[in-house]
């Protein structure tokens, strides 16, 4: 039997000489590219007060502990002012969603030409701003208060309900709807009997997501002016008051904790 040269055997490689220098010209420009922005960066920053920050952090936790216990009995109203801008908002918002969403999916839009697009432009425009901005916005409109907080993490949260619950929409099981359909049912009882059962259960699991969203991000709203707790926050830093606000993050942590609790039993039950 003639005996196969050694060199006629193809080797297996991983990558082309073209794609392997292809390869290596990317990385290249990856590390060119993160030199740069670190020598920028390091341009902009102030390396003496870096290198001071552990002195920093040591001097602020000595004088924010132990905690200003006493201090306690002026939380409750803000706490509570706190929840009740993340509730009102999530209402607000889900209401505001639930048509949004069902003009953005392509399986229940009146028309994808002009209305889906406006529909995805809502929600794209309020999920790409913060809440904070929002905040700042509305405090300049209709002035500081909770009201401008409950309207900004509404505005927000929009564009966050609609664009989960117009997904949930659009992955419905097509067959129960065209049974409904086939029985000469209108747009509005398909919709009713065929699609918003099948969406109940995302609808539900996303109001409590965003809710418990909320409630982090209320709590620092106060901080430009949108009341909650935040406002003690801002008053008791522009004090120096370090044990207050040793305590007003203690109780935001258990608020946070609290609300993941709850989050996490509500979506169980739903799941």
């Amino acid at each position: 039997m003639p005996v196969q040269d050694v060199r006629d055997q193809k080797v297996w490689q991983r990558r082309t000489g073209r794609e392997t220098l292809a390869h290596w010209v990317l990385w290249l420009i990856g590390i060119a590219g993160f030199a740069y922005c670190w020598q920028q960066i390091s341009a902009a920053t102030t390396w003496f007060f870096v290198w001071d920050a552990p002195n920093i952090a040591g001097d602020i936790w000595r004088r924010a502990t132990p905690p200003k216990w006493e201090y306690i009995t002026q939380l409750g109203k803000p706490i509570w002012d706190t929840i009740n801008i993340a509730t009102l908002g999530t209402i607000i918002a889900l209401l505001l969603a639930v048509p949004v969403a069902f003009l953005a999916a392509r399986n229940t839009t009146p028309s994808s030409l002009f209305i889906r697009p406006v529909a995805l432009l809502i929600i794209v425009s309020t999920r790409s701003i913060n809440s904070l901005i929002w905040a700042l916005l509305l405090i300049a409109i209709i002035g500081p208060g909770v009201f401008a907080g409950v309207i900004a993490i509404a505005i927000r949260s929009i564009g966050f309900c609609a664009k989960l619950l117009y997904e949930a929409i659009e992955e419905i099981d097509h067959t129960q709807v065209e049974a409904i359909t086939a029985t000469g049912a209108s747009r509005w009882q398909v919709m009713a009997y065929g699609i918003v059962p099948q969406i109940l259960p995302a609808f539900a699991g996303i109001a409590v997501f965003r809710w418990d969203i909320n409630i982090r991000e209320s709590t620092v709203l106060g901080l430009v002016g949108a009341g909650g707790i935040g406002l003690q926050l801002s008053a008791s830093l522009n004090i120096l008051a370090w044990p207050q606000v040793a305590l007003i993050l203690l109780v935001i942590l258990l608020a946070v904790v609290i609300s993941e609790w709850v989050s996490a039993k509500v979506r169980g039950a739903i799941i």
